[in-house]
């Protein structure tokens, strides 16, 4: 088992605060929190969210409560909380971790808040929390919510800020806004035992199921704005199954916005908008890993994560991923948009685009197979739209980019060293003319092979990506297939080729289908204009000047030796780029770190990483969208001078800003030496 899951955080302990009766809950209650005050438990006139998680788990009896409180509490079958705070106070800030959900059936519900339920237009099914939960000033707290019981609901609620520094635990489980665990680790629990021996957390046997989490705002206040302390991951499901995790917005975590681990079987992840996350651990929007037999990932918009999309990582069991728009991810690190690892996945449907890197890489170690990869819409790549990776391609850059088209299979080896057991990409032969404008379009893939032909609308050479699925054929047991074209205008098609017992291959080289006329139609646009959001919709922006714009605003910004903080001459300088970016909202950012050449490649690397991420910080604090800003670190690599002074090296110390503008137009920027910081 990965080691990140060996362990898990502490603080989700009980902690009554007072001394009071210790009682076995009734059946359930109806619960009405009218305070957003959090502290000790006392008899008072306010009921805490605290003392009503308290009452359902049977840690604290009904009559420690006042009158007061008591009138706030119906017995009813099963636990309902809800909210009717004062309208003026409705974010509760946690003085310490909440004790854990572990009532079965228990609904924890922030629709129930008067004044709940407006939404934006961009979000129409994930209404605007009002019950915040988030530290108080001061306070470390590593997870918002732990879920421990099975059939819990967690609905309406905006939770943010919750981290930790490092320490064992945090390296070794990441922290959440909420947490989902076959049980809760004990307060007093010793953060430095090693491997926390005893718990058993990946007992299967202590498996829960049902939960479901859905319409919560997770990782950013309801104004959507950066929080000054980020929480480290969105929801983690580390040992449960058939968790539902729908129509939630998961938004600016430092790690990923779902995490899976020891199991996660029957994960239903639908509807959920998971956007700019990963800025400074782990990567990926999702990250999948562990058990998760009959696991879907459907409907979500996943975009501008620093890493994949979609990651699986050595998943046990086959994943759904349908009907998803995918875009945008590859912020910091350039990797697929959806990287695939396991055995079994269908891939259809879906929207992928928009990447520093292929669209889906299929894993060569450990081997991956069967995965089909069919009736997606590709756009916009630095890469193939599908890539199978071959076990000779050993660099990591290899395993999270790609390798590349690779070479007809030539030995029956090849099927246990590459992914999708190097099943054959389709080859175009002639065109067989018919009478009149139809013909056909003949070619060879793997016997019995169904081979999907696409239209291609962008060119990118001779693997441009698959736009549109176009039709169906399938080889016959010599391999060969044809397809009829009846239609007066020419395309520029490609193919790709699905076998059941080997999963999908790479697409074909492209080619030119002639018109009726005989004349191939003009190659499309090499770069498609597109406005670079995460919503609405990719769209070209109408309507704008086709002169250059022409912009007096700085490129560069510069740091002192060996830190990586901005200086406030460097933030007027980002203040002018963030007013730039506000003013044209086709205008995307390459952030290029880079270092002086003193100290070792490595160092200088990660410190070139640390500075272009603190502009990002800032201009993200500033409301300038993720999937406008990617990082690129240089290290020492590219250095502006090639002297020794104190001035040259003071110059080197700089993040670049390259600008693009989206709809094709030219831009002129100026460089800027306002800032720089001699030793």
């Amino acid at each position: 088992m990965n080691t990140l899951w060996t362990v898990l955080a502490l603080g989700t302990g009980l902690s009554l605060g007072m001394t009071g009766a210790i009682a076995q809950a009734p059946s359930g209650y109806d619960i009405t929190v009218n305070s957003a005050i959090d502290g000790v438990v006392t008899p008072d006139d306010d009921l805490t969210l605290r003392e009503a998680i308290l009452l359902v788990n049977g840690a604290l009896a009904l009559e420690a409560l006042s009158p007061a409180e008591q009138a706030l509490v119906t017995p009813a079958v099963t636990s309902t909380i809800g909210f009717d705070l004062p309208s003026d106070d409705t974010a509760i800030a946690l003085t310490a971790a909440l004790p854990p959900l572990q009532a079965v059936g228990l609904v924890l519900d922030g629709t129930t808040q008067p004044g709940y339920g407006a939404t934006r237009p961009y979000l129409p099914n994930v209404p605007v929390p009002v019950v915040s939960l988030t530290p108080a000033a001061g306070t470390e707290i590593l997870t918002g919510l732990t879920i421990t019981g099975s059939d819990v609901t967690v609905r309406g609620l905006n939770l943010y800020g919750f981290a930790a520094s490092p320490r064992i635990a945090t390296l070794t489980t990441p922290s959440a806004d909420i947490l989902v665990i076959n049980r809760a680790l004990p307060a007093d629990l010793d953060p430095d035992a090693p491997m926390f021996e005893g718990l058993e957390l990946a007992d299967p046997e202590a498996t829960i199921t049902g939960v479901t989490i859905e319409q919560n705002w997770l990782g950013t206040p309801p104004d959507e704005s950066m929080p000054e302390q980020r929480s480290a991951a969105g929801v983690v499901v580390h040992n449960a199954t058939d968790v539902r995790i729908a129509d939630n917005l998961i938004q600016h975590h430092e790690a990923s916005g779902v995490i899976t681990g020891f199991r996660a079987d029957g994960l239903e992840l639908d509807g959920n908008a998971i956007i700019g996350n990963g800025l400074a651990g782990m990567p990926d929007g999702v990250r999948l890993e562990g058990s998760l037999i009959g696991a879907a990932v459907t409907n979500n918009l996943i975009c501008a994560n620093d890493g994949s999309g979609i990651y699986l990582f050595k998943p046990e069991g086959a994943v759904q991923i349908e009907s998803n728009a995918i875009r945008f991810n590859g912020r910091r690190f350039r990797r697929a948009a959806v990287y695939v690892m396991g055995h079994g996945h269908t891939i259809v449907g879906n929207e992928i685009g928009y990447q520093p890197g292929p669209g889906v890489a299929v894993s060569a170690y450990p081997l991956s197979d069967r995965n089909l990869i069919r009736e997606n819409q590709f756009a916009q790549l630095d890469g193939l739209s599908i890539d199978l990776l071959a076990q000779g391609s050993s660099d990591i850059l290899h395993f999270q980019r790609g390798d590349g088209p690779n070479p007809p299979r030539n030995h029956h080896h090849r099927r246990a060293e590459t992914g999708n057991g190097a099943i054959n990409a389709p080859e175009f032969n002639v065109y067989a003319f018919r009478t009149g404008p139809d013909y056909a379009i003949v070619g060879q893939a793997d016997p019995g092979s169904e081979v999907d032909l696409y239209q291609i609308k962008q060119d990118a050479g001779f693997y441009s990506p698959l736009t549109e699925p176009l039709m169906t054929t399938t080889a016959d047991g010599d391999g060969n297939f044809s397809f009829d074209w009846d239609t007066d205008a020419g395309a520029w098609v490609s193919a790709i080729a699905s076998d059941p017992e080997f999963g999908t291959s790479e697409p074909a080289p492209v080619i030119g289908l002639p018109a009726s006329n005989g004349t191939l139609p003009a190659r499309p646009p090499t770069t498609v204009p597109f406005e670079a959001t995460c919503y609405p919709p990719v769209a070209a922006i109408p309507d704008r000047p086709a002169e250059p714009i022409v912009l007096r605003v700085p490129r560069n910004i510069h740091f002192a030796l060996d830190q990586s903080f901005i200086s406030l001459e460097s933030s007027f300088i980002l203040d002018q780029i963030a007013d730039a970016m506000q003013t044209y909202p086709s205008l995307t950012v390459e952030l290029q770190g880079h270092t002086d050449p003193r100290a070792s490649v490595g160092y200088n690397q990660a410190l070139s990483e640390r500075r272009a991420l603190a502009a990002r910080d800032y201009l993200l604090s500033q409301g300038i969208a993720a999937e406008r800003l990617r990082i690129v670190p240089f290290g020492e690599s590219r250095r502006r001078t090639q002297g020794n002074t104190t001035l040259d090296y003071a110059r080197d110390r700089r993040v670049e800003f390259i600008f693009t503008d989206t709809q094709g137009l030219d831009i002129i920027f100026e460089a800027v030496e306002s800032d720089l910081q001699i030793e």
